[in-house]
């Protein structure tokens, strides 16, 4: 067996096992995937690391009075059948969009860090089988391995305490192709953005390539946007990693 089939038959056997996870669990949260490399192997940010406030960036029908999630699905190419992870995944907005989009044959994989924000999303997803609730770390979303086609953080960037470790250990769950959306404000950290220039720099610190970009919302000092990304082929080494200044 190849190196590549193995992979696909674990995230496999860790997908179906996932469901079963949360049931003896009696609900509690509950890793999708093994641990990757520790965070404390990599650099920090340079710059302030925003506090998670809430599980919603905005009222779900604003967001719909735009097309937000409609033109983010677009923009990422989202098909029937892919697996998509739902990366601080919070109140759910995206998590059942994707789970309509991706259809039965599909996976979404939403996870979040707060055990809270997780109770509450796997009583909002009960009734979607293609939805599996995960509890992820600071530096590390823990996914099952080569299962992911499409990865999607949302308004969440600016709150990751490890950056550079989440998005090393985010790599051995990327598929061959797979495309890694950032949706964010173009402001400063503390204001609960990211600037689209320091954002570019950190995942290209971390070995990611910028492939698109997408204005979803012009209004300054605040303006929404959408970056996609290639993964490297492999994990970044920590110690090679040199942090952005803002």
């Amino acid at each position: 067996m190849s190196r590549r089939t193995l992979g696909l038959a674990l995230a496999l056997a860790l997908l179906s096992s996932c469901g079963e996870a949360q049931d003896t669990a009696g609900g509690a949260a509950a890793h999708l995937g093994p641990p990757g490399i520790p965070a404390s192997r990599f650099p920090g940010p340079v710059r302030p690391v925003a506090s998670v406030v809430s599980d919603q960036w905005a009222g779900e029908d604003a967001r719909e009075r735009v097309g937000e999630a409609e033109r983010v699905i677009g923009w990422l190419g989202i098909r029937p059948g892919q697996t998509v992870a739902d990366i601080g995944a919070g109140s759910g907005y995206y998590t059942v969009r994707l789970a309509q989009r991706v259809g039965p044959q599909g996976r979404v994989l939403a996870q979040d860090v707060v055990p809270q924000y997780l109770a509450r999303l796997r009583r909002r997803v009960a009734d979607l089988p293609n939805v599996s609730v995960g509890l992820g770390e600071a530096g590390d979303p823990r996914l099952p391995p080569a299962s992911t086609d499409v990865a999607l953080l949302v308004h969440m960037y600016h709150e990751i305490e490890q950056p550079f470790a989440l998005l090393a250990n985010l790599v051995p769950a990327l598929r061959s192709g797979a495309r890694v959306g950032v949706l964010d404000v173009d402001d400063a950290t503390p204001r609960h953005g990211t600037p689209r220039a320091l954002l570019a720099c950190e995942m290209a610190a971390a070995g990611y390539r910028q492939v698109a970009f997408h204005w979803l919302l012009e209004q300054p000092p605040r303006s929404e946007y959408l970056a996609v990304f290639e993964p490297p082929a492999t994990p970044p080494v920590p110690e090679a990693i040199r942090p952005c200044t803002p």
